[in-house]
């Protein structure tokens, strides 16, 4: 059961904004440069309900409207982006295919304790070669009676440490592109599964990744999500609240920066005055201010686009490209405004600035999104 207070969503972002201050913030340094999430977090953020997101109640999740959904991920990720990350990511491909798709059976297996953060996913779509081309897949799968064998490798796949299951993607006939695509629930100690985790990373270093190596992994009937075929459809399904999710954060990493800065600037003296008080400092502070504020109208917007239920591709495209777009300036500029100290490990621009780096990649780079947003604008792409 969860504790969040559903009904009062200032309560919630209260409760959020204290949690992350007390008992976040003192370890976060520590545990992203070693480069794990504790697992007794993990377990206080699922007793809290942090993890039932936009899922339905009747499945563990706490039902959350969107807005109220990218608030909490935002105010998560001022202190810890790769929290936030984790706290997003039931609502995402992999709880959201479930819900869309499962059966009751799949459902109540593996949907209910992912939202009650009894159990974590992992989402096994991109590849070494094709990225972020789903239908351009070489992994492959065959029927041998009742069972489906699938073999192929799967790279930069996020919980590999912790999860308990996969959802990953199959093609039966490579010729045929998308439809061709099947998805399938694997559970993690299915023989034939192996995983590489990635080291020293950039940024977003408390989240596993790696690679994800499926060698004749026999599965059967009932790991199938939907219909054969449906594959390329199952992962299509959640990529806007995928892109909601990295907008969010990225405001959140925005307004870290700015609330650095500001501290900092007010506390720093140089030639016999606050650096405050300096023309170029103020107008980097400007920049942060307006680029923070402008970024979470846009989320906003785009939150309530889907919670009319409209698709909201080129919204949630405009949103994930311009607020990382936003973090990236604000991180980079807080860590000039620092100075020296802004390379140091005793501050958090620093890591910062990795981790905003890493949000204008991640959910499709920022130049796909550039090339989506004008193609649906000019009419070359269906918005749809």
């Amino acid at each position: 059961m969860t504790t969040l207070p559903s009904v009062d969503t200032e309560a919630l972002i209260a409760l959020v904004d204290d949690f992350a201050k007390s008992e976040v913030a003192p370890r976060v340094a520590e545990y992203d440069a070693a480069e794990y999430l504790p697992r007794d977090l993990l377990e206080r953020v699922a007793e809290l309900g942090f993890f039932g997101g936009v899922l339905p109640e009747e499945y563990g999740g706490t039902g959350l409207d969107y807005v109220t959904f990218a608030r909490v991920v935002e105010r998560m990720s001022v202190t810890c982006n790769a929290l936030a990350c984790l706290i997003s990511m039931p609502s995402g491909l992999v709880g959201a295919s479930i819900e869309a798709f499962g059966t009751e059976e799949q459902k109540q297996r593996w949907l209910v304790p992912l939202a009650e953060g009894r159990s974590f996913g992992g989402a096994g779509v991109t590849e070494p070669r094709s990225g972020s081309d789903v239908a351009g897949m070489s992994t492959t799968y065959r029927r041998d009676g009742d069972d489906f064998v699938i073999s192929g490798a799967k790279a930069w796949i996020t919980n590999i440490d912790i999860a308990d299951f996969f959802i990953t993607f199959a093609t039966s006939d490579r010729s045929a592109r998308h439809k061709g695509v099947t998805a399938f629930l694997v559970p993690r100690d299915t023989p034939g599964i192996s995983v590489a985790p990635y080291r020293n990373k950039l940024g977003f270093r408390p989240l596993c990744t790696g690679d994800l190596v499926l060698d004749e992994v026999r599965v059967g009937s009932d790991a199938v999500l939907g219909e054969e075929g449906d594959g390329f459809r199952v992962a299509m399904t959640a990529v806007e609240r995928g892109r909601l999710g990295v907008a969010a954060r990225a405001v959140g990493v925005a307004q870290a920066c700015l609330n650095q800065a500001t501290e900092y600037t007010k506390s720093r003296e140089a030639f016999g005055r606050r650096i405050a008080e300096f023309q170029i400092v103020q107008s980097k502070v400007t920049d942060m201010v307006v680029g923070v504020r402008t970024a979470r109208l846009l989320l906003e917007e785009a939150a309530e686009a889907l919670q009319r239920g409209e698709r909201a591709r080129q919204l949630t495209s405009m949103a994930k490209m311009y607020a990382s777009d936003v973090a990236f300036r604000a991180a980079n500029d807080a860590v000039q405004v620092h100075g020296a100290y802004g390379v140091s490990p005793e501050y958090e621009v620093g890591r910062l600035l990795r981790d905003a780096k890493v949000l204008q990649i991640v959910e499709g780079s920022n130049d796909l999104h550039r090339a989506l947003i004008a193609e649906l604008e000019l009419g070359l792409r269906r918005s749809s």
